[in-house]
């Protein structure tokens, strides 16, 4: 075998390690959700056992990933991202990035409704950056109840109860960058 490619399946097993953890599941609950047995699971991840496609299909699927970041295959020329949209919330989240574990890019669209809902504020472990494109935002987070307009940014840690919605009924689009607990967006700034 060629070390290039040998290269690229031993980086299999630690690039699956890091995206599971990146999820924050466990291999019991991968296991369950893919059929496939924990002690499989661990070896591929630790690099005794060599990827099959039998096995990377199921990863594939559950992560929601296509199977060529999987496998780190190398990019074909084109630079287009295909973009699959996620509905969840009465939200689209449109991934701008397709790197597994690490901070991960969206872009979030909230509907226009006739009335701005009333907040529900969830927790999960993590940190949010997002930057407001267009509309009023509304950001509950913890106590505070904030009002974001086009080109304001917020950062916070998304296990304080937090809920983003439309500040008067109308759409709104922005950025958002997801890290896992712990990872920050950082931004840096030279004067000229």
């Amino acid at each position: 075998m060629d070390p290039v490619t040998e290269d690229v399946l031993d980086a299999v097993g630690p690039r699956l390690r890091a995206l599971r953890r990146g999820r924050g599941i466990t291999l019991a609950d991968l296991a369950t959700r893919t059929g496939i047995s924990e002690s499989t699971l661990s070896r591929l991840e630790s690099g005794l056992r060599k990827a099959t496609l039998e096995l990377l299909l199921p990863l594939a699927r559950t992560y929601d990933v296509p199977l060529d970041d999987l496998v780190g295959a190398p990019r074909t020329g084109d630079p287009r991202i295909h973009l699959k949209p996620i509905h969840r919330f009465g939200m689209t989240f449109i991934p701008l990035s397709r790197r597994p574990g690490g901070v991960q890019a969206f872009k979030m669209i909230i509907p226009a409704r006739g009335e701005p809902l009333e907040p529900t504020p969830q927790t999960h472990d993590g940190f949010e950056w997002l930057y407001v494109l267009n509309g009023r935002l509304r950001l509950v987070v913890g106590e505070r109840d904030l009002t974001l307009p086009p080109g304001e940014a917020a950062e916070f840690d998304t296990s304080s109860p937090h809920w983003l919605g439309s500040a008067d009924g109308g759409a709104v689009e922005l950025l958002i960058l997801f890290g896992a607990h712990g990872m920050r967006a950082h931004v840096s700034g030279h004067r000229a």
